[in-house]
């Protein structure tokens, strides 16, 4: 068993997954992307999340299509957080009534993140 926390950035901006897998790559996580609503099912599925960072908008489906899917499948993370450039009440409600522990507007500066992301892992800041 790995002891790293894996962190899953579903997210269909190419740039925005590399930028990211160097991220917590570098602050000691385990990094997984995926575009796409089967590929972030998949690696649910077979390899346990403690961290979902999980965009709203992907190129075949959207956030909510991946949310529904999970409890379809019975599979969770640890954390899901919801990521969207979407400000409004509504949107930021269903995010929390579909299980997400936090919405982040985008863009989220990095240092935000991970502070965020040690929080919502338990792992003090280093």
């Amino acid at each position: 068993m790995n002891a790293l926390p894996h962190v899953l950035v579903a997210e269909d901006n190419e740039l925005v997954c590399e930028a990211m897998r160097v991220l917590f790559g570098e602050t000691g996580h385990r990094v997984s992307t995926a575009g796409h609503v089967a590929e972030i099912l998949d690696i649910m599925e077979s390899d346990p999340v403690d961290l979902l960072l999980l965009d709203l908008g992907l190129a075949d489906g959207d956030g909510f299509d991946v949310l529904a899917q999970m409890r379809e499948r019975g599979v969770t993370a640890r954390i899901t957080v919801a990521l969207t450039g979407r400000e409004e009440p509504e949107i930021i409600a269903r995010c929390k009534e579909e299980g997400c522990a936090a919405v982040l507007l985008k863009p989220v500066p990095a240092r935000d993140l991970l502070r965020q992301a040690r929080e919502w892992l338990g792992n003090p800041p280093s």
